[in-house]
């Protein structure tokens, strides 16, 4: 499980489960009512926001829900409305799209990597309230959570990151960067606050040093946002199989099957068998050295 947790490793999955089963639910009221649903994950680099996000989409029909994470933008981009680029991402009805960071951009690492100028950065501080009052006035749901990660939390996932090869694409040059600024980064995101933290649309602040508690924290809060029913289809009976009549499939050596290297041979039989290679599968064995009988065609 990575990070050490309060919860449960059985716990933690069976709740995840449970949960899952929920969102499922909530996905299809929201298809249902033909709802738009807008959720922002906010917060430092290694905070979680990644793993609560897949936590949540896993078990749901990506037609109707969407991550959205924006590279840096064009030179194009650069040029246009400063919420352009994530309006034409915004939902249409039935849709969740959820932002793996998003316009707070301009008030996190652009303000502190000095990206913007002070002149853009005073007008998004001015405009982004109404934006979101906007959004909200046309019908779109708006959940805005800020992951708070502690200092030591942050530098051991980013060691985590460094010795695991499958993880260390998520360090970036940026990362490093932040890490040399955690100070200015807290300024702003103190003074964000204050201008974005608003009655009618506030932030939702996550405790993300335990990251499976956050994961399971934060699928409850946005579920408790909805007054969603229960549509789940009633069973259905299938229907019978179209029976084959005079059709002939073709020979099933005709086409290009991959190789079958999993499942692998497994003791006394991999020691004979040696290593295998995929583009040379190997014939299984009987348990008394005959060679097993060929296989019926697949259908």
């Amino acid at each position: 499980m990575g990070d050490k947790s309060a919860i449960d490793k059985k716990e933690y999955f069976d709740e995840l489960d449970r949960l899952t089963v929920e969102l499922v639910k909530l996905q299809e009221w929201v298809k249902a009512k033909a709802l738009r649903v807008v959720v922002i994950f906010e917060g430092r680099d290694a905070a979680g926001k990644g793993g609560v996000i897949k936590a949540i989409t896993s078990g749901l029909n990506p037609r109707f829900a969407r991550i959205v994470a924006l590279a840096a933008p064009t030179e194009k981009e650069k040029t246009q409305w400063y919420f352009q680029r994530y309006v034409a991402q915004l939902p249409s009805g039935g849709e969740m799209v959820f932002f793996d960071r998003s316009w707070y951009n301009r008030a996190g690492v652009e303000k502190v990597m000095g990206f913007c100028t002070a002149d853009e950065y005073n007008e998004f501080a001015r405009t982004v309230p109404e934006f979101e009052r906007m959004l909200m006035r046309s019908g779109i749901m708006l959940i805005k959570y800020w992951f708070s990660v502690s200092d030591d939390a942050q530098e051991q996932r980013f060691k985590d990151r460094l010795e695991d090869p499958a993880k260390r694409w998520k360090l970036s040059p940026m990362d490093m960067a932040a890490r040399s600024k955690w100070v200015d980064y807290s300024r702003a995101k103190d003074a964000m606050f204050e201008f974005s933290d608003t009655l009618d649309n506030p932030w939702h602040v996550v405790d993300a040093d335990d990251k499976y508690c956050a994961r399971l924290n934060v699928i409850t809060h946005f579920l408790a946002r909805f007054q969603y029913k229960d549509l789940t289809p009633e069973p259905i009976d299938l229907p019978p199989r179209q029976k084959a009549g005079k059709y002939v499939r073709p020979p099933i050596d005709s086409q290009k099957w991959i190789p079958r290297v999993y499942p692998g041979p497994r003791g006394a039989e991999a020691d004979e068998a040696g290593p295998s290679r995929p583009d040379e599968p190997r014939a299984g064995k009987k348990k008394d050295g005959k060679k097993g009988k060929k296989k019926e065609k697949k259908k």
